[in-house]
């Protein structure tokens, strides 16, 4: 994939946001992927009525699995564009999916001035923008690695933060509701010109949404060489 091929997936105009992918989105995750969840894991949604009635907000997860997205674009009421790191739209097949399902591509390490028109133009369309401030899937019971991208992203978009609790997505089955997955919504966290006061709030909402510990990074530092010290004893 070229420089060149890749651009075109960084920043999306309103008018891409369709009546096509509104359609695809619906019967790929709304339908086939509900179905689908809703046949192996014991589903559990609560706080749907923290949802405004509006676009004017920014879906804002905690991530544990590749499930996460079309999940989240099942259960909630508008379409999600979601935010994918660069590198997967370099695989032919996965570039076509996400295109399709209304995702664009983004340099985890920085946000882009593409990646603010992106917003700018998905709060003119009837979606709504999906983040997962984490970056990248997290553990089991911790919160960590939230940078304040998002909430920098929400000033500059005037949007609010819609925070929402996943757990059990990270355990895969193919057994029929041997899992249980819950998605819990919480309250709406308004847009402020301190980035710093949304990321403190909503790490705040997703420890009490999801039961999880936020753990600062360089505590994740610590743990991570205390794990590769006990590997090399064993060595």
């Amino acid at each position: 994939m070229t420089k060149k091929e890749r651009k075109t997936y960084t920043k999306r105009e309103a008018s891409e946001y369709n009546a096509f992918r509104t359609f695809f989105q619906f019967l790929v995750c709304k339908i086939g992927y509900l179905i689908r969840v809703k046949l192996i894991y014991n589903l559990k949604v609560e706080g749907l009525e923290n949802v405004p009635d509006d676009n004017n907000y920014i879906v804002c997860a905690n991530h544990l699995s590749t499930l996460d997205p079309p999940l989240l674009c099942a259960v909630l009421p508008r379409n999600i564009s979601f935010m994918a790191k660069k590198e997967l739209f370099d695989i032919k097949f996965i570039r076509w999916w996400l295109d399709w399902l209304g995702a664009f591509a983004v340099n985890r390490e920085s946000l882009g001035p593409s990646t603010i028109k992106t917003a700018m133009a998905i709060k003119q369309t009837h979606w709504v923008l999906g983040i997962f401030p984490q970056g990248t899937r997290g553990v089991p019971g911790e919160i960590s690695g939230v940078s304040k991208g998002f909430a920098g992203l929400a000033k500059l978009t005037k949007c609010n933060i819609l925070p929402v609790g996943i757990t059990g997505t990270e355990k895969a089955t193919h057994i029929p509701f041997s899992g249980n997955i819950t998605v819990k919504i919480g309250k709406v966290i308004p847009y402020d010109k301190n980035p710093d006061i949304v990321r403190e709030k909503w790490i705040e909402q997703i420890q009490e949404l999801t039961g999880f510990k936020y753990i600062e990074d360089n505590e994740v530092l610590e743990k991570d060489g205390a794990e590769d010290e006990k590997q090399r004893e064993k060595l």
